[in-house]
């Protein structure tokens, strides 16, 4: 019999671990955000507003600030 290489068995030991312990997530994608999520999307969302997408010609796309000189969120 061929010896096992190392991927075959890293896949055979974490079959083992999925077999004990399950899949990875398995929490509602459905339940209410807490207070401390709205503050995190609030904030996130905040730090996206600085930015603008400036489209070229060519179709290539890149990130600007919208006011290079603030630098309250940087």
């Amino acid at each position: 019999m061929a010896k096992e290489n190392a991927a075959e068995r890293f896949m055979r030991a974490t079959g083992k671990l999925r077999a004990i312990f399950g899949p990875a997530n398995r929490s509602s994608l459905g339940h209410e955000m807490t207070e401390q999520n709205r503050r995190l999307l609030a904030a996130r969302e905040a730090e996206t507003e600085q930015w603008e997408t400036v489209h070229r010609a060519d179709g290539s796309t890149y990130v600007v600030p919208r006011n290079p000189g603030d630098k309250s969120l940087r």
